[in-house]
This record gives structure tokens, C-alpha cells and sequence, in this order.
């Protein structure tokens, strides 16, 4: 067997495998003798079928099927070998003539070939590098909702500023009937609010839905429907209120300390707003985090430049997927999928640049880590190793599972360079400033 190849460019090659008789004789040989003592051909006792025959009538499938295995074999280790640094899969010229009857035999492949490149995190624009601070007033707003959760709820004959009110929403014309517990600050006018102000059980509000909540979101939950169907509402209706409650706030004790955190793990008040900012800029981490990451990912796109074998990803992309494409179909498939493809070879050139790895063990003990998390949640503190190894072996036999968690630990891992390499501007703030600076003002 001889393969070489040629390069037509930078970014595309065709190689070319000569197989001969003496790479497929002795196997077709062998496989045609088996079938010989197990064949079942009228007239003949089994194993006594003359090889002629044998050859005439399965001959050229045997043939077909180990020579296509020797291309495929013989393809695939000479890409490993010669490191070729392959997108897509080779591509099989067309080969219409091909005449089995001959010994000898040539196939040709097209590669699209991976660009070199380099990736520099040096940005001549620092990327912002967020680090969110629970502030005084979201520590106290946390500790104030921990005491109405587990506060009690005191019955009131009317409506004060501070009610939660139970009651039905109703608009006839639209079918809609709805329980919701509103509280008034969520409503964006004072108008509306001053509605209920007095308001007592069996009173009826007319209102309407324009501008009635700050948050659509919440006027999707009030009234029961969608968000497409409340996008723009503008409709009158009706809330009956049916009950008028305060909450009664539960004292700050040893108690309420350890129900929430566990027996004595806090044991004042200072110590609790301290777990309360902890717990809260963990959490505020991650987003920034993830913010991080988008950012760097996104400059490294546009800015990291190479071409692609546009032509051969098109053409391959018409065969790769379960339904063939045409040339226009592959064509905007992968204009959508480019994007894509250039953070695919920028990251893989990153980890091999920075040898970041992700263990088996690596793997293990972040499984370990998120099982510990969701029991500590629900009350199971101190589980045993067995108890975690058990967990983690029947999480990570799922495969979906285990690659989603290294792709978590690859993503950790680049953030973590990110940090220690690239051109950043930290920028402290508190989460209300956070959402506001990046994702507008809502």
C-alpha cells in the first residue's frame, strides 16, 4: 500500500491511497474459505461447494467490503501519524469507474486542513473584569425577606402599605380568572397603589394592565398568561380581593440561625449578614465569571484572524448530517455555524498553548463537590465518602453528564487564565449597578 499527498494550498489537500493485491489477498482468501464450509448451495454438501463457486457468487462483495476497510484503516492512521490537523472528515473523490476486477485500486481524499495562527490575550483594550459586592442595603433587604419567610402571617380588616393581598384577576372578554398575591411596590405607579390603600375584603379594584407592573414578568405571573400574550397588553380588569394579611417578622435567634445554616454554625446577627454577603458574592462570582468569559470569547473571535477552507467545509456539511444539503443549504449552514467553528480552533489553541488539562480525578471530585452542595441543601450534612463516590460513579456513567462537567472544568480553567494573562480593568461594583451597566437599565 503507498499513500502520499499533495497540497493544494495552506488549507486544503488531497491524498491519495494505492492499494495492490498483496494488501487485501490473504484476508479476502481467508473470509471466502469460512464462507465455503458454512455455505448452504443446493446440490452441494456443506464444505463441499467448489471455491468457484464460492468465488463467482461472493467474491466481489468480500472484496468490496475489506478493501473499503483497508482504505478507512490505512486513511485513518496516516492522518494520526503524519499529525494532520483535519476539519470535518475526508472527503472521497467521486469514483464512478471503479472496475473490481482489477488488482490494483486508487482513491483519492479531500482535506480541509486546520489554519495556524496564534491567540494573544495582550488586548490593546483592557476587557472589563467584573467583581460584585453584596452592599449594605442588599444584605439588609435578604435579612428582612429571611424574616417574613419565617415570619407569622397576622389577618388585617384593610389594606396598609405593607399588605400582602390575596385575590382574583378577571377580564371577561379575555377568559381570564386568575388567584395572584400581589404586595403594592410591586406596581409601577403610586396611583394604583393608593387603589388598595383602605381597600378591604369583598372590594373590587378596576384597573388596567398598560403599565400596571415594572416588570412584565410579573404581570405574566398575576394574570396566568404568557409572555407573548402580555407583551403589550393594554386591557381593563378587575382584582376582588378575598384576603388581607401582614407578616409579623421572626425574631433574629439562635433559632432561626439554625434552621437556616445548621446547629450554631452562626450565632448573631453581624455573623449572619457576614454568611449572607459570603453566600451572595459566591453566586455574584459566577456571573461575573461567566460575563468574563463571554467578553474574552467574544474580542478572541473577532480579533484572532486566520482563513478557513470555506469551500471544502461547505461541501463537506451537504453529506455530514442526517438529511443531504445543496450548495445554497450548506452554504448558509455554515455561515451559521463559522462563528462557532473559529472558537472551537481559537479554545483548542489556547489549551494546547497553555497545556490546560481536565483529570479524570478533576472530574471526580467536582461531581463530589456538587452532590455534597445539593444534599447539604436539603439537610444531609455530613455524608460519608461511600455515600459521595457512589453518587458521583452513577452520575458520571452518564456520558452527556460527565462531558457537560469537562467542559465546566475546561471553561473554569480558561477563566482562570483569562485572569492571569489578559489585558483586564476590574471593575467593583454592587449587583444593582452590575445588572444596570450590563444589561440596561430594566
Amino acid at each position: 500500500m503507498n499513500i502520499t499527498r499533495e497540497n493544494v494550498d495552506a488549507l486544503n489537500a488531497v491524498v491519495r491511497v494505492d492499494i495492490a493485491k498483496e494488501d487485501y489477498i490473504t484476508k479476502v482468501e481467508k473470509i471466502l474459505t469460512d464462507y465455503r464450509k458454512t455455505a448452504n448451495i443446493p446440490g452441494f454438501r456443506k464444505g463441499h461447494v467448489p471455491m468457484g463457486m464460492v468465488k463467482k457468487q461472493y467474491g466481489k462483495a468480500v472484496l468490496v467490503d475489506e478493501v473499503n476497510k483497508l482504505l478507512q484503516d490505512a486513511l485513518n492512521k496516516y492522518l494520526t501519524e503524519e499529525k494532520l490537523d483535519v476539519l470535518g472528515q475526508p472527503l472521497p473523490k467521486p469514483q464512478d469507474n471503479i472496475d473490481w476486477d482489477s488488482e490494483a485500486f486508487s482513491f483519492e481524499f479531500e482535506l480541509g486542513l486546520a489554519p495556524e495562527f496564534e491567540v494573544s490575550l495582550n488586548t490593546k483594550t483592557p476587557i472589563d473584569q467584573y467583581v460584585i459586592v453584596a452592599d449594605d442595603k442588599m444584605i439588609d433587604e435578604q435579612v428582612e425577606r429571611i424574616q417574613k419567610q419565617y415570619g407569622k402571617l397576622i389577618s388585617q380588616n384593610e389594606v396598609e402599605a405593607d399588605s400582602n393581598i390575596i385575590g382574583v384577576y378577571k377580564n371577561e372578554e379575555r377568559g381570564i380568572e386568575n388567584t395572584a398575591t400581589l404586595t403594592l411596590d410591586k406596581f409601577k405607579g403610586k396611583a394604583t397603589s393608593k387603589q388598595f390603600i383602605g381597600a378591604k375584603v369583598g372590594d373590587i379594584i378596576a384597573l388596567n394592565t398598560k403599565g400596571l407592573y415594572d416588570d412584565e414578568h410579573d404581570l405574566m405571573h398575576a394574570l396566568g398568561l404568557g409572555h407573548d400574550e402580555v407583551h403589550g397588553l393594554d386591557i381593563d380588569l378587575t382584582f376582588t380581593i378575598s384576603e388581607i394579611n401582614k407578616s409579623e417578622l421572626a425574631d433574629l435567634d439562635q433559632d432561626m440561625f439554625d434552621k437556616l445554616f445548621g446547629k450554631d454554625v452562626v450565632s448573631s446577627v453581624t455573623e449572619l449578614k457576614e454568611k449572607i454577603k459570603e453566600d451572595a458574592e459566591k453566586q455574584f462570582k459566577q456571573q461575573a465569571d461567566q460575563k468574563l468569559l463571554n467578553d474574552v470569547t467574544e474580542y478572541l473571535v473577532e480579533n484572532t484572524k486566520f482563513d478557513l477552507p470555506a469551500t471544502f467545509l461547505q461541501k463537506w456539511m451537504q453529506t455530514a448530517g442526517e438529511k443531504p444539503m445543496d450548495n445554497d443549504e450548506a452554504k448558509e449552514e455554515y455561515e451559521k455555524s463559522e462563528k462557532s467553528l473559529r472558537y472551537q480552533l481559537i479554545e483548542g489553541k489556547l489549551i494546547s498553548d497553555n497545556n490546560v488539562q481536565v483529570t479524570l480525578e478533576d472530574i471526580k471530585n467536582h461531581a463530589r463537590e456538587m452532590i455534597r452542595v445539593q444534599m447539604a441543601q436539603f439537610g444531609q450534612l455530613n455524608p460519608t465518602d461511600k455515600e459521595l463516590d457512589d453518587i458521583a460513579a452513577r452520575i458520571l456513567s452518564n456520558q452527556e453528564e460527565a462531558r457537560r462537567i469537562s467542559e465546566q472544568l475546561i471553561n473554569q480553567k480558561l477563566i482562570s487564565l483569562y485572569k492571569e494573562k489578559a489585558n483586564l480593568k476590574v471593575k467593583e461594583m454592587t449587583y444593582e449597578n452590575f445588572v444596570k451597566e450590563v444589561y440596561g437599565d430594566k
